[in-house]
């Protein structure tokens, strides 16, 4: 399967952005999927999951309440909306997509096995 993110950009502090992952070559049902971040200089960190039914939305808490999760599986589409955004979610954002992944499991980057490529996000004050 692969991954292919998109949406990224430059924005100010405040606005908001939509980020987008089409799945190539396989179908969305069956998948758990997530979203990831990493900043320069720092380790790759989760930032919001959602399991293969839709469900269960879990996030971190740096982004509860700002970022939602949401899946289409008839487009094989992953999105997150992302609002008032701040300058310290500047980053490289990552999608990912794996069978066992859960609520519990889901929030370490080793246990994905499909990555995107990342879309840079960019947060001004």
């Amino acid at each position: 399967v692969q991954l292919q993110a998109s949406g990224g950009g430059s924005v100010q502090a405040g606005e908001s952005m939509r980020l987008a992952c089409l799945v190539r070559g396989r179908t969305l049902a069956g998948y758990n999927l997530a979203w990831f971040r990493q900043a320069p200089g720092r380790e790759k960190e989760f930032v919001a999951g959602i399991t293969r039914r839709g469900n269960i939305r879990y996030y971190s808490d740096s982004v509860k309440g700002r970022f939602t999760i949401s899946r289409d599986d008839l487009t094989k589409t992953l999105y997150l909306q992302m609002n008032s955004l701040k300058p310290e979610d500047t980053a490289l954002y990552y999608c990912a997509a794996d069978y066992s992944p859960h609520v519990s499991s889901g929030r370490t980057p080793g246990n994905w096995a499909y990555w995107g490529q990342g879309t840079q996000v960019t947060v001004s004050s």
